[in-house]
């Protein structure tokens, strides 16, 4: 094949004609699959002679066909041969030696491509191939050996422990080369130079991430590598060599090398190095740890202590990156007695000048907020947002300093602040300085846990610290203070006020800064509003201005997209249910309004940023943001809706105002937003308990996005369609085409190999709510519903007791519906004997208060089909039914005691999560414990580690053996309604018994002949209980 005919179609790729540029993208297609195509591709982007744009347009190209087609497991059309595979992988490295910059990153990640497929099996000679690039003398080679190295070693970055040996071989053949490579730049201060050294530290960081290989933690290794980083950490660069601006000065090469030497110090201590942090299940690196808090640590600590010296002396500049990780460091170092002996004496210095500097308000901030409100607030209030700033890391070094080093930093690090605010209160008005006061502020907000615990001796001072330091910011002529009054507020909401007037003057003032012009002030002061509920007397202040306070949370919403502000609403709708009534339907009407806006901003931010080649460059945290906020409307919107169940006529309206919400949804098939929309739709149908044309209309919405996209969420569609069946029973027994509709959902569930027990459990839900809903009315679909169970019941291959009693719950279903047809069907498939075997043999898996009814009014239905149509089969244990039934009777008592007992709980709010700590084993007792001891100057038991590793355990734990549990037992749905709550059973054996002994006397003879005397005194009192329950009912 021709080089240049091939060059020639990658020139007319980028013709400002799009004719000629779509005809030669055609001809490439064309020729793709030819062999020796893709070497010459290789062989264009990496010719140095051929122009520019050219060689991108092949790289681009070759990037995409090695994605798309280099894994041999897909069947495509147009396969790459193994010939060209083995000349790309002979020339890819040689290649990008002379490939420029743009080019490399194309070929690197075709690299990583061919690696993840054919290393080490199908290329066992690739280390020996990288070898012999980084030794070589020329730096050009050894670079790219750099680079190849890290393709590779990212490959394995994350991989399983048992998938890691290669990459251990690759380390132990490599990292002496690579190490040697580093120690002859040091020196150096050319960019190129910093370049190379910042792609080794990549490197060495990416294969320690995930475990730490053993030759690595060899002092031989450790030693020549941890002095190379903390060379990097000393090195000087002169202030005359760093940009004027600041912007371009955290893009300075020195800096970014120097950042990945902190970065690598940091995961060698925090991860391997730090006995205090070592997880159990990471005993294995017992010894390192103790090797390195002894030998390393404690000169890394001295070099950080070092540079921050002469960053507070202004000798140095360090960027924030930098700072984070110096915080993130001594963080760390307070946890283990070595390192905490040597930062000890430099605490109260590393609060005055290196903690709260940071924590004041800053130039970049002011900067900030003026330039782009809205941005401020994502990035002062989103966690994950602020994630590497300095900011959060001093932050987080400050309470961990107070956490657990409480008796030597607590009251020193108060009376610092206490001078701060002091100072600042005394100064005359027109000198203040804001920003002083916003850091000690801010050091008071991060310590509002510690300060207002039980035996703190300062937490009785806090209601005259906000009198005197925190009322006068709300109107404060600094923005940011008025901003951080309503932060401090926030994080001292569980301070009780003695004085009711202070505890108004907050609140007044909080709602104040509401009317603020400023976004950020605003929104700290919706946030701040949230926790005042909890104050009986803030709650009717509150009253008169709901309105207000509800009009201007929808308009920030629609100003800003941030999901707190969701939860904030959400709270409101909640506690002030009655009194929002009035404003309900033009309430949801805005909500409404802001969920279609927010879904047309994102449909704009799609359509803009997939490039040609469906790949998105957008800003996904922006999109992220975006929908998180549409989340937290819907949610406000179920709420809304939940708290105008008895006001059927608001309801009414409300769907209406809410239907565009919810055919968007669906119709886009927003599949991020459908477990919120399904509760809404489950939330209209149930608090109207009814199904409206509206809701109606809504059907065949979920039913397409069932068949389109939603199938994953049929847990999450379950709550909505049993109540098109329940509330809207008359539509859906006179309407076949919902019928088939719901039938094709039940089917697919049960057929789909894509769907776990778990979903077909669903299934089985739908299919006994409309047995049971709809009596006498869908015989067509009972030998269907036999059909779906049977292809279990009789397979073995139902695993959980939970699956398997919902089976066996659809037969007996049937045979409550109509026993007749039922047993009829059972005979013609030869199913009876069996399946009455195995459902007598199972009685005791139906647990639930629901189970046992069922049980019993479905034995109770038998019992009334004549003898002429009893199966033969049947008749011979015909006994065995009523000592079913006593069975159940037996332990009912029991089953209505544990669901009354959880239905009190539930009533009584109790918090889930803490039942479930209960009774996994997990107390959390070590996390903010008030009484436990100080620390002294001993190690500190990570709190963060041991959750993480509880956690480990309990996944661990669930992970083993999934076969068919016998000791697993179906929990209570507290809030599951069926049409049996409506039967007493006692009342319907009553019935039956006493028609069998009047009206069928050999039946009843042969029913009772075997029973002993227990369980004729339980027929007795099930007798003398339903004529009490008679008697009951009869007086109301």
């Amino acid at each position: 094949m021709d080089q240049n005919a091939v060059y020639q179609l990658f020139v007319a790729t980028y013709h400002p004609d799009p004719n000629v540029h779509k005809q030669a993208e055609l001809n490439i297609r064309g020729v793709e699959t030819h062999n020796g195509f893709l070497p010459i591709v290789l062989q264009i982007l990496a010719s140095e002679e051929l122009e520019l744009g050219a060689r991108q347009a092949a790289a681009i190209y070759f990037k995409n066909r090695i994605n798309k087609a280099w894994d041999e497991k897909k069947d495509l059309s147009n396969p790459i041969n193994d010939e060209d595979r083995r000349t790309v992988k002979q020339s890819i490295l040689q290649a990008l030696v002379t490939a420029p910059a743009a080019v490399q990153v194309q070929l690197t990640s075709s690299l990583n491509t061919i690696l993840e497929h054919d290393f080490p099996d199908q290329w066992g000679t690739f280390v020996q191939e990288l070898d012999q690039f980084l030794t070589s003398s020329d730096i050009r080679l050894a670079y790219v050996g750099l680079l190849a190295l890290r393709e590779v070693v990212k490959v394995y970055q994350w991989t399983s422990m048992e998938r890691r040996e290669p990459l251990q071989q690759i380390v132990k053949l490599t990292f002496n080369s690579v190490q040697a490579i580093c120690s002859r730049l040091i020196s150096s201060d050319t960019q190129e130079a910093a370049e190379i050294l910042k792609l080794a530290l990549k490197i060495y960081h990416s294969s320690i991430q995930v475990d730490m290989p053993k030759c690595l933690q060899d002092p031989s290794s450790l030693v020549p590598w941890g002095t190379l980083f903390l060379q990097l950490v000393d090195k000087p660069i002169p202030w005359e060599a760093l940009p004027a601006n600041l912007h371009d000065r955290d893009k300075f090469q020195w800096w970014k090398t120097k950042k990945w030497a902190y970065h690598c110090l940091n995961r060698l201590f925090s991860k391997y190095g730090n006995p205090a942090l070592l997880p159990p299940s990471a005993n294995k690196y017992t010894g390192f740890a103790k090797n390195f808090v002894n030998n390393f640590a404690p000169n890394i600590l001295r070099t950080y202590l070092r540079q921050v010296d002469a960053w507070v002396k202004k000798e140095i500049w360090i960027p924030s990156k930098c700072l984070a990780l110096i915080a993130a460091f001594f963080t760390d170092s307070i946890k283990h007695k070595i390192t905490w002996q040597i930062l000890k004496p430099h605490v109260e210095s590393l609060v005055a000048h290196f903690i709260y500097p940071q924590l004041c308000f800053s130039a970049e901030d002011e900067a900030l907020w003026n330039e782009d409100p809205v941005e401020y607030v994502h990035k002062k209030g989103d966690p994950l947002e602020d994630f590497h700033s300095p900011q959060l890391s001093a932050r987080n070094m400050l309470m961990d300093l107070v956490r657990d080093r409480k008796k030597f930093t607590f009251m020193g690090i108060l009376g610092f602040i206490n001078n701060v605010l002091n100072k600042y209160h005394e100064t005359p008005e027109e000198q203040k300085n804001g920003r002083d006061k916003d850091g000690a502020l801010c050091m008071i907000g991060c310590l509002s846990y510690q300060i207002l615990q039980k035996k703190s001796p300062v937490a009785g001072m806090m209601e005259p610290f906000f009198v005197t330091h925190v009322f006068p910011e709300f109107k404060s002529r600094f923005n940011f203070l008025r901003a951080r009054a309503c932060d401090i507020s926030r994080h001292f909401s569980d301070l009780d006020f003695s004085s009711e007037q202070n505890l108004a003057t907050l609140y007044e003032s909080v709602l104040g800064c509401l009317r603020d012009p400023e976004l950020p002030v605003k929104i700290q002061a919706a946030l701040a509003l949230q926790p005042m509920i909890r104050h009986e007397s803030v709650r009717e202040a509150m009253v008169p201005h709901l309105p207000f306070i509800m009009q201007e949370l929808l308009n920030l919403t629609n100003e800003i997209d941030v999901d707190t502000l969701a939860n904030v609403m959400e709270e409101f709708v909640e506690v002030f249910a009655e009194q929002l009534t009035p404003f309900a339907v033009q309430l949801c009407t805005q909500l409404r309004d802001t969920f279609l806006r927010i879904m047309e901003d994102l449909a704009q931010a799609n359509h803009q940023h997939f490039d040609e080649a469906g790949s998105f460059n957008g800003d996904v945290d922006e999109l992220s943001d975006k929908t998180m906020a549409a989340m937290g409307v819907l949610k406000t919107i179920g709420t809304l809706i939940l708290s105008l169940e008895s006001t059927p006529e608001v309801l009414q309206q409300l769907e209406n105002a809410l239907l565009p919400v919810i055919t968007y949804t669906l119709e886009n098939s927003i599949i991020d937003l459908y477990d919120e929309i399904f509760e809404i739709i489950d939330s209209c149908t149930f608090s109207a308990k009814r199904v409206t044309p509206t809701m109606w209309s809504v059907f065949p919405l979920i039913y397409r996005a069932f068949k389109t996209s939603g199938i994953d969420y049929i847990e999450e569609m379950l709550p909505p369609l049993d109540n098109y069946i329940s509330y809207g029973r008359d539509i859906f027994v006179a309407d076949q085409n919902i019928q088939t509709m719901m039938f094709d959902i039940i089917d697919t569930v049960m057929k789909s190999d894509n769907m776990s027990e778990h979903d077909r459990v669903c299934a089985c839900k739908l299919m006994e709510s409309m047995l049971l809903n709809c009596r006498g009315q869908i015989d067509m679909h009972v030998s269907s519903f036999l059909n779906l169970a049977f292809q279990y019941i009789f397979t073995g291959s139902m695993k959980s007791v939970e699956f398997k009693v919902h089976c066996l719950e659809v037969v007996i279903n049937c045979l409550y519906y109509n026993p007749v047809l039922t047993l009829r069907l059972l005979e013609e498939n030869s199913w009876t004997q069996g399946f009455f075997n195995l459902w007598f043999g199972t009685l005791d898996r139906f647990s639930r208060v629901h189970d046992k009814k069922l049980v019993i009014v479905a034995l109770c239905s038998l019992l009334e089909v004549p003898a002429e149509q009893m199966p033969a089969s049947l008749v011979s244990g015909w006994s065995h039914i009523l000592t079913s039934i006593v069975q159940m009777f037996q332990t009912l008592p029991k089953a209505v005691e544990n669901r009354e007992n959880l239905e009190r709980i539930y009533g009584d709010g109790f918090d889930e999560s803490d039942l479930a700590d209960e009774l996994s084993g997990y107390d959390g007792s070590s996390i903010g414990d008030d009484d436990t001891e100080d620390n002294g100057d001993e190690d500190v038991e990570d709190e963060d580690n041991e959750y993480l590793e509880y956690l480990a355990q309990q996944a661990s734990n669930q992970s083993g053996d999934s076969d068919f549990d016998e000791e697993e037992e179906i929990e209570e749905e507290i809030l599951f309604e069926s049409p049996l709550d409506e039967i007493n059973p006692y009342v319907r054996f009553e019935e039956v018994f006493r028609g069998l002994q009047q009206h069928s006397p050999e039946s009843y003879a042969v029913l009772t002949k075997d029973l002993n005397n227990e369980q004729q005194n339980c027929i007795m009192l099930v007798l003398s209980e339903a004529e009490q329950q008679r008697q009951q009912l009869a007086t109301l």
